[in-house]
């Protein structure tokens, strides 16, 4: 948690120097991008060199814990999962996530990650981020551009509605 605490800190630090030589065109860039939001601080995560070599040691299961139930994940390939383990890197990641929809489960990051969205057809368990700060889990389906994240394995429909529940859920996201 220091370590995230710290990350984020200076990331905003830089980034409000980095802020201050921005042309309007850049501006005007992050704008359409999305990449800037008007009424909030924003931190976009970038797995650093030296993290990036130590996440590329094939990790590629994550254990997903919802309340006293306990799933495996398979990560998908990309940067944003690489961001999201250098979020884990120092331990698990505890997210309160809410219903939306009758479809999905999701919350809010607090930073933003960076985006390889394709478009999707979900499936119940399919992991997804959501512009860049959004971490969902589907327990139903949804056809749209999202990131993937992953996919728990071995759980149907059924079984991942039941675990969720109807309201919020506190989820454990940690490196296997």
């Amino acid at each position: 948690m220091k370590k995230m605490i710290c990350i984020v800190s200076l990331l905003a630090v830089l980034l409000t120097i980095m802020a201050c030589g921005n042309t309007l065109e850049e501006k005007k860039s992050e704008i359409e991008t999305g990449a800037a939001l008007s009424d909030e601080v924003q931190t976009e995560i970038q797995p650093t060199e030296s993290a990036q070599e130590n996440i590329e040691e094939e990790v590629t299961e994550m254990k997903v814990q919802i309340g006293n139930t306990a799933f495996s994940a398979t990560l998908a390939d990309n940067s944003s999962v690489d961001a999201l383990k250098e979020l884990m890197a120092d331990g698990p990641l505890i997210l309160n996530m809410s219903d939306y929809a009758n479809m999905e489960k999701s919350a809010d990051l607090g930073v933003i990650l960076p985006q390889n969205n394709e478009q999707m057809n979900t499936q119940a368990g399919d992991m997804i981020l959501y512009q860049g700060r959004t971490f969902v889990i589907y327990y139903d389906t949804n056809s749209w551009s999202l990131t993937p994240i992953g996919k728990i394995d071995n759980v149907d429909a059924e079984e991942l509605r039941e675990v969720l529940g109807t309201g919020d859920v506190t989820v454990t996201l940690s490196l296997e």
